[in-house]
This record gives C-alpha cells, sequence and structure tokens, in this order.
C-alpha cells in the first residue's frame, strides 16, 4: 500500500513518518482493501497549549474515502487519535461490505 506524506509548516520527519506508517500498516493487517493513505501534518496557532498539531489521514479504499483528523499538543497524540477514528470507519466499511 502506498502512503504519501504533505507537511504545511512543519518540517519533514522520519521519525512522525515511521510511526504513521506503522500505525497505518496495522490498519493494512485487519483491512486489506486498503489502497492508499494520504498523512497531512501542519501546525495552527490556536488559543489552547493543548491543540495546534494537527494530523490528516485520507485513506482510499472502494467507496467514498474516508478521513480524519485529530489536533493535540503533539503530532504523536495526534496521529493515534487519527488511525483510531480511521479504524471505527474502517470497521464500519468492512462490515456493510460483508452485508452485500
Amino acid at each position: 500500500m502506498e502512503i504519501n506524506f504533505e507537511y504545511d509548516n512543519v518540517n519533514a520527519s522520519d521519525r512522525l513518518e515511521e510511526l504513521a506508517t506503522q500505525k497505518i500498516n496495522k490498519l493494512v493487517d485487519k483491512y486489506d482493501f486498503m489502497v492508499r493513505a494520504d498523512v497531512f501534518f501542519k501546525t495552527e496557532n490556536t488559543s489552547s497549549d493543548d491543540t495546534g498539531m494537527i494530523c490528516n489521514i485520507r485513506v482510499s479504499a472502494p467507496g467514498p474515502r474516508l478521513f480524519a483528523e485529530a489536533s493535540h499538543d503533539s503530532f504523536e497524540a495526534s496521529i493515534k487519535e487519527a488511525v483510531n477514528d480511521l479504524d471505527r470507519q474502517l470497521k464500519k466499511k468492512k462490515e456493510k461490505m460483508k452485508s452485500h
């Protein structure tokens, strides 16, 4: 499966890419119908110290694309939340695919 990374106002990081790739590959093991993932990292000025480091993940699979976004005080936490959200969405998609 192909994973693309984009950075907006963030320096490219091998460590972030490796972490995101590990978590996305766990999803691929569970949901083999995933085709591609696009991961976007960006920072945003917010009034809260608990947000601002945003991770967006868009997954291509049969049917409509799936999308998850999370904003926390670290990219690691944002990646984790976005992947968990995608896991729920992929689980629903898999159940619908089984019923058809």
